[in-house]
Order: C-alpha cells, then sequence, then structure tokens
C-alpha cells in the first residue's frame, strides 16, 4: 500500500498567476470527480484577479470509505488527503496570498476533507465552503479541536434528501466551528438531494468579493 497515495498527484490552476493575485480559491473535488472539473466553479465568479487552485486525488478518491467510517479506515489516504492540502496552502502563503485571502471550497467527499482540515488547522481563513458535506469521522467522534477560527466565515450547505450527508452531521459540524470562533452559515435545503444550489454560489460569489476587495 502507498502510504501517501496523493502525494505526487497533479495540482490545476486557472485564473491569475499567484504572485499577481488579490486572493486565492482552493478547490477540492468529490468522490470519482476530477480537479479540472472543479475549475470550472471560477466561471462562476466572473474575476479574472482569483487564483483558482484544484489537487487532483489518487484515483479521484481521497479517501475509499464513507466519512462516516473509523478514522483508521479511511488511512493512509486520509492522511496523505489532509497534508496535500497543507502543502497547497503552504504554496499559496509562500507565493504572498495570506490566509485570510485564501478560500477553501470541496464538494461532497472534498466538503468532507475541507472542513477537516480547517478545524484540525484552525486559522483566519478567507472562507471555509462545504457544499453537501461535513467533519470526518463515525458518531462520537470527539470534536475537541485546539485553536481559533478567528472570525472565518464557514458556510455548509446541504439538502435534507441528501442520500451521503446526514443533516445531524452537518449540525455538528457548525457547532464544531462555533467552538472555534468561526462565522457560520448552515443552510440546509428542503427536498433536495446531492448537489450544488445557485443559493449556495451567490452566498460565494459575495464571500469571493469581501475576500477580494
Amino acid at each position: 500500500m502507498i502510504d501517501d497515495p496523493h502525494g505526487t498527484q497533479p495540482i490545476e490552476r486557472a485564473g491569475a498567476d499567484l504572485e499577481e493575485a488579490s486572493a486565492a480559491m482552493i478547490l477540492v473535488h468529490g468522490r470519482g470527480a476530477r480537479a479540472q472539473g472543479m475549475l470550472e466553479f471560477a466561471n462562476e465568479f466572473a474575476r479574472d484577479d482569483i487564483a483558482y487552485i484544484a489537487p487532483q486525488a489518487h484515483r479521484g478518491t481521497w479517501y475509499p470509505q464513507s466519512f462516516l467510517a473509523p478514522l483508521e479506515d479511511n488511512q493512509p489516504h486520509l492522511d496523505s488527503a489532509l497534508t496535500k492540502l497543507d502543502d497547497v496552502l503552504e504554496t499559496v502563503e509562500s507565493a504572498g496570498v495570506p490566509l485570510d485571502r485564501t478560500i477553501l471550497l470541496g464538494f461532497s467527499q472534498g466538503g468532507c476533507l475541507s472542513t477537516e482540515y480547517a478545524a484540525r488547522n484552525a486559522d483566519r481563513y478567507g472562507g471555509v465552503v462545504a457544499l453537501s458535506g461535513g467533519l470526518i469521522g463515525p458518531e462520537g467522534t470527539p470534536r475537541d479541536y485546539d485553536g481559533s477560527m478567528d472570525g472565518t466565515p464557514v458556510f455548509i450547505g446541504c439538502g435534507d434528501q441528501d442520500p451521503h450527508i446526514p443533516v445531524e452531521r452537518v449540525e455538528e459540524s457548525i457547532r464544531a466551528f462555533d467552538d472555534l470562533e468561526a462565522e457560520t452559515e448552515k443552510r440546509i435545503y428542503q427536498g433536495v438531494g446531492h448537489t450544488v444550489l445557485e443559493d449556495e454560489l451567490e452566498y460565494v460569489r459575495e464571500l469571493v468579493d469581501d475576500v477580494a476587495e
């Protein structure tokens, strides 16, 4: 078994060069998807001053089991995925874009990974957005994360008919980020399954404008 399956996977980019960008957005794809597909989000924001960065998971999957499975069942892939995000953020910061101008956005499995990374590495980010996602681990997983999000906007949107993301996990995740002093926004959409909605994209557009102003 490969200890670091995601370590050598490519990182796709679009938009402004990091050295010239007013802000950055890290886009984390879902299970079975591609980084290149996540870059299509750039078309939603109509800004040429944002650097969009999308890491690719090994074989399109950040971790093999459900995000509700015991943590050890998703190793070493989960640790490798978290390290991949850490490396991407370090690259962004090294190029001159600070954390408070960097938005971490993920869909589905990518949303779960993004929230888990942010909770384990609490800091003042530009924003954290989970589109159909939540913190990783089985029911009863301790959420005693260290540090403070220092008012970071944290958004979690999910349909109440989503077959993969229980509403209870969304609510638990929001409580954890409240404890970490984030500025949280939870939106549960009635009668909606596993998808991205225009209402969520509108929130992200406003967040991008705030972060990049």
